[in-house]
């Protein structure tokens, strides 16, 4: 008997170019366009994301990063619902490891989120340009870890940030970095609560770095990006590993790797207990939960 396993990839893409590209002034703009579904993340739009990025270090011209969502939302996180969420597809690898799709049991997620997730984050966070999210609408679970990973973030009023896979039974998404994006007290209370943060609170807790009207986003963010494109390149890329450098020897990697252990132990007791390594929640599932979360909240 085998130890592989079959499974089916039935996934249907409703766009062949779920990312854009795009550069001017030295800025690099890296749109997420899957607007029709919140931006969530499939595989096909973290590895164009990650072309992009790659892209955009490659080219002299450019100076800054700007990651931005087309549409009504930054990024509603994985997708776990969607005709195209391709979790069972076979993709060429970016990290040393290996496919993912036809392995057993715990496995089978370890692997897949190990490259998809906590390795392009990773890497993503290194880039050697400077790299600003701009957020609007709603960035949860791992639309934080797109809007982490940036080095600067810049928020319309109306944004909300929310981690809500407490409810799953697991401890936060895979690129764990909310004790070092807020306060340890605070971050325990939006992790335990799955609240949404507004704007204005992450600007409080020293998440965002500007709070603007939403018609102000735009033109707020790459007036920022254009500023820091007149900088140097090599004064720019060694204040980035420079900081980056403080925060791991405060322990931000090593812990990463301890809570990744953790969110996977996680999914593999979903599995024992319930036979769903999500623990029952599909996409509808969790965005009912949140509906009702946010409306008992006020």
């Amino acid at each position: 008997m085998s130890e592989f396993i079959e499974r089916v990839d039935g996934s249907v893409y409703e766009t062949d170019s779920p990312v854009s590209y795009a550069v001017a002034d030295g800025i690099a703009s890296v749109s997420m366009n899957r607007s029709t579904f919140g931006n969530a993340q499939n595989s096909q739009m973290t590895y164009a994301l990650d072309e992009a990025f790659k892209r955009a270090v490659n080219d002299d011209a450019v100076k800054v990063i700007v990651l931005r969502g087309e549409g009504k939302h930054f990024s509603a996180g994985h997708d776990i619902g969607t005709p195209g969420r391709d979790i069972n597809k076979v993709f060429e690898r970016t990290q040393l490891l290996w496919d993912h799709s036809n392995k057993p049991g715990g496995e089978f997620l370890y692997v897949r989120e190990q490259e998809v997730y906590l390795g392009m984050c990773r890497r993503w966070r290194e880039l050697p340009k400077p790299t600003i999210a701009m957020v609007q609408g709603a960035c949860v679970a791992g639309g934080l870890m797109l809007a982490w990973v940036c080095d600067l973030i810049v928020a319309s009023d109306d944004a909300f940030f929310q981690d809500p896979v407490v409810r799953m039974g697991i401890p936060g998404v895979e690129y764990f970095a909310h004790p070092y994006e807020m306060n340890p007290r605070i971050a325990k209370e939006f992790l335990m609560t799955g609240d949404r943060m507004s704007a204005g609170r992450a600007y409080d807790v020293g998440m965002v770095n500007r709070v603007v009207p939403r018609a102000e986003l735009e033109a707020t963010t790459y007036e920022l990006a254009g500023r820091i494109a007149r900088q140097p390149r090599m004064g720019l890329a060694l204040t980035k590993q420079a900081i980056n450098h403080v925060e791991d020897l405060a322990g931000k990697r090593t812990a990463m790797d301890a809570v990744f252990a953790w969110h996977h132990f996680a999914h593999t007791h979903n599995e024992l207990v319930s036979g769903d390594k999500l623990g029952g929640y599909d996409a509808k599932a969790m965005v009912a939960a949140n509906r009702k979360s946010a409306g008992e909240a006020g």
